[in-house]
């Protein structure tokens, strides 16, 4: 019996001695049905499953729609909105805050004092006495 082949795009099933192959440098064999998925795989490089009309993309859409968030019907939503809008907000507070505890403030140190020692004064008796100035008479 002869062997189906699978487009490597679309997922069609192509029969034997039709379509294209395309083969890659490291050995990935490409099957491809017509020229529109060759070109759209190699040319212009997308990918099948964002393209609508390949199988790819069906069962991608499928199992998108069959989640349950992602398929929830408005009615569930508003159901489910309501009941988070139910629930209450805020905690109640508690009666009186405590009020933080005042930890004592350390007392700044003070650096110690260096005294500087004072310059000796001689006795006024020792002092040199300044000499007057004589008038010079013209």
């Amino acid at each position: 019996m002869v062997e189906l082949r699978v487009c490597s795009f679309c997922g069609k099933e192509m029969e034997p001695g039709t379509g294209k192959m395309y083969v890659k440098k490291d050995g990935t064999v490409y099957l491809f049905c017509t020229n529109k998925c060759s070109k759209n795989m190699i040319d212009m490089s997308r990918v099948p499953r964002t393209v609508t009309w390949t199988r790819a993309y069906a069962r991608e859409k499928e199992v998108r729609m069959h989640a349950p968030e992602a398929g929830a019907s408005k009615r569930a939503r508003a159901a489910k909105k309501a009941a988070y809008d139910a629930q209450p907000k805020y905690t109640e507070a508690p009666a009186e805050p405590e009020a933080p505890k005042e930890e004592p403030k350390p007392e700044p140190v003070e650096a110690p004092k260096v005294e500087e020692p004072k310059p000796e004064q001689a006795p006024e008796a020792e002092k040199p006495k300044a000499k007057k100035a004589k008038a010079k008479k013209e």
